[in-house]
């Protein structure tokens, strides 16, 4: 990893430092202080950014593919921010990670493999491999570089890493998949959003779900993949194509949302299969501590219940419970 850094001058007395050639990260400060002054800058949309209060950068680096950084920061603890975009925050990345993993393994009647597209930092592999069930997760990351960094900087993540569950491998995970001969009781989609042009904008397409995702699960297998912000303003960007498109191809598809403050939205998920999604809350709790070691942080019985809060946008309704909405 190399790093290139550049200092623009603000005319209201602070510096931007570039922590990138690409200038992915940007880092705010005020000049000839201390990192205690420093702020670390997301653009959210063309006219809207917003700041987290920095302790200090922890590492930086650059790999083939994408800018990475581990920062500090006051409010959210470490970050792991990616081509400038917060991947998840030590604060709260359990509510993605619970949320991404949990209920496609909780609805499938005995899960013992996974195949896990993306995923490098690790956190969706350490949740899995949390069922007991499990015999083998494959996590297929395209980035040795960030693979290697968050098995250095991310220590929550190491005993995953160090599971002998888990076969990493590093590759394309479309070709991944068309190569491999065996099929996966579950597989997740722990992707960068679907930005057209994007490295994963394939990995979002009907002809990959139709054609090879879909016949690499088992018999009452199930997909399920992040889906991008799903708030009141934000859903039509990637979160109801995603849906709309998965429903082409599976029987069954559900999306479900949860707020994740470092996120600065509510984000969503979309969980598919042929066969019918045994979702009840009453049973939950029961299965949650049975299959699972270790109690979860954000996801139980009652957060998996449809109940009250509702909204309606086109013709899908949104039906709110303590933690997570599912859309029916």
């Amino acid at each position: 990893m190399g790093e290139a850094m550049e200092f623009v001058p603000y005319n209201n007395g602070f510096s931007k430092i570039a922590l990138f050639e690409n200038k992915h990260i940007a880092i705010e400060k005020k000049n000839h202080e201390e990192d205690e002054d420093s702020w670390f800058e997301e653009e959210i949309d063309v006219d809207l950014k917003w700041s987290f209060a920095l302790n200090r950068v922890l590492h930086k680096g650059t790999s083939e593919f994408q800018d990475i950084a581990l920062l500090d920061t006051k409010h959210f603890g470490k970050v792991l921010v990616i081509d400038g975009k917060m991947q998840s925050a030590e604060f709260d990345e359990f509510i993605y990670h619970e949320c991404l993993i949990h209920p496609a393994l909780l609805c499938h009647p005995n899960p013992k493999t996974m195949f896990i597209m993306g995923g490098g930092e690790g956190s969706a592999a350490r949740e899995a491999l949390r069922h007991r069930s499990l015999e083998k997760v494959v996590m297929c990351d395209i980035d040795q570089e960030v693979v290697d960094f968050c098995k250095t900087h991310l220590t929550a993540n190491h005993e995953a890493f160090r599971n002998m569950k888990l076969d990493l491998v590093i590759n394309d995970a479309k070709a991944e998949l068309e190569d491999r001969q065996e099929k996966f009781d579950i597989i997740v989609g722990d992707l960068a959003d679907p930005v057209e042009g994007g490295p994963c904008y394939q990995l979002y397409t009907k002809s990959f779900y139709e054609d090879i995702l879909k016949p690499k699960l088992n018999t009452k297998g199930i997909f399920v993949t992040q889906a991008g912000p799903a708030g009141v303003f934000t859903h039509k960007e990637v979160f109801s194509s995603i849906y709309n498109t998965i429903k082409q191809v599976f029987k069954y598809v559900r999306a479900y949302t949860a707020h994740v403050p470092s996120f600065a939205d509510t984000w969503g998920w979309v969980i598919a299969s042929d066969y019918p999604l045994s979702i009840e809350a009453g049973k939950m709790d029961k299965k949650i501590g049975e299959r699972i070691e270790g109690e979860l942080l954000y996801l139980n019985g009652a957060s998996l219940k449809n109940e009250t809060h509702v909204y309606a946008e086109d013709n899908a309704r949104f039906i709110h419970g303590h933690g997570i909405a599912f859309r029916i």
